[in-house]
């Protein structure tokens, strides 16, 4: 018997604003750079569209995404605290988690966020070098990481850092000193990501032209080591592919999106999953302003998912998770056996000493996680 959790009504609930002072190079995210004369335009977009839910829904965890939520002015910020608060209504023991920028995130912004229910913050540090930060296209400097870390810090429970590696010209040695750097602010939670040229970015047409490189593949591998380590080492719990919390700090939030379970998402580029289908507004802020304010719906992108095809994503995701999955719980949540998805590849891959393969329950290898994005479209393939 299966739980069909794909068709339980969510408990969690995204925010995405667009908004930003400029896009950064690698930046292929739904932002809108330069334009704060849409900000109050946007959130009655955003109020327009949660009105479409009828009633406000409970949840358990809440996330204010970007771009860059923390970019509003302080009565912006109100009143988009005081729109998404009321249709997403916070459960006890919420999560609330917001992305700031160290540039933005003053005191009183942090004092009004809690005021809220904001109790966790991802701050988009990326880099503690001013050089690493003009390169990546960065509008703060290592000087203001600290004081914007102290204004979460007072009024947070969890405070998370985003961390860039393999930008051009990085050493190991220079990554290595930049993750000590945050470590030494000891903050609750770390995401570590390589920095990636997405198509349609200004990195990646200056990658085609030869105006910058890529770090070497084995050096950008020796830095993805190396940040296992150091935040191992330092009691940090490595508990998905790219983040690692303290006992108690994992995101709630997040661990919704690889457990395959639903959750509401409004703004533009926000993507949702509800009663079985996913749905993604216009990553256009002009085109989702324009069509939610005249009452038509501002998705691009609807699909319902075959069991099948749904399982094999609940598989993808959860693979990116250190501690695995058991085969008798994926059966029970999907009906489905794994070795009737992915037999052959995930023997193929085991053999190769990418997932360590219990019998009753599958996992990364430590190999298996520096070439995981390779493994997934052999699982998502039928």
């Amino acid at each position: 018997m299966t739980t069909n959790s794909r068709f339980t009504p969510p408990r969690a609930a995204y925010i995405h604003v667009p908004f930003c002072r400029h896009r950064c190079g690698y930046c292929n995210f739904s932002v809108i750079a330069g334009r704060d004369d849409l900000v109050e335009t946007y959130l009655r977009a955003i109020e327009r569209e949660l009105l479409w839910l009828e009633t406000p829904r409970e949840v358990d965890t809440l996330f204010i995404g970007g771009g860059t939520p923390t970019h509003l002015s302080l009565a912006q910020l109100q009143q988009l605290c005081q729109t998404v608060t009321r249709w997403f209504p916070l459960a006890s023991g919420h999560e609330f988690s917001i992305e700031a920028n160290p540039l933005d995130l003053t005191r009183e912004k942090a004092e009004l966020l809690a005021s809220f229910g904001v109790n966790r913050v991802s701050l988009g540090v990326q880099s503690f070098s001013s050089s690493k930060l003009e390169l990546l296209e960065r509008d703060h400097r290592a000087e203001q990481i600290a004081t914007a870390f102290e204004a979460a810090r007072r009024t947070m429970c969890s405070v998370s850092l985003d961390l860039i590696f393999g930008a051009p010209g990085e050493t190991v040695e220079s990554w290595k000193h930049d993750l000590q750097l945050a470590l030494d602010l000891e903050p609750d939670h770390v995401s570590t990501y390589g920095l990636t040229f997405e198509r349609g970015t200004s990195f990646w047409s200056r990658l085609q032209k030869d105006e910058i490189a890529q770090v070497e593949e084995e050096d950008e591998r020796r830095m993805y080591l190396a940040g296992i380590e150091g935040l191992t080492q330092a009691g940090f719990e490595h508990y998905e592919v790219s983040n690692f919390a303290r006992p108690g700090h994992r995101c709630r939030h997040n661990e919704v999106y690889w457990a395959g379970s639903t959750y509401y998402a409004a703004g533009p580029g926000a993507a949702r999953h509800v009663d079985g289908r996913r749905e993604t507004n216009h990553r256009s802020t002009t085109t989702y302003l324009n069509r939610v304010l005249a009452d038509q719906s501002p998705v691009a992108e609807s699909e319902t998912l075959s069991p099948e095809d749904s399982a094999r994503e609940r598989l993808v995701f959860a693979l990116r998770r250190l501690e695995g999955v058991e085969r008798k719980d994926f059966k029970t949540e999907t009906g489905f056996e794994i070795d009737q998805l992915v037999g052959r590849p995930l023997t193929e891959f085991s053999n190769r000493g990418l997932f360590e393969d219990t019998g009753s329950q599958i996992r990364l290898t430590r190999g298996g996680l520096l070439v995981s994005d390779s493994i997934w479209p052999e699982f998502l393939s039928r």
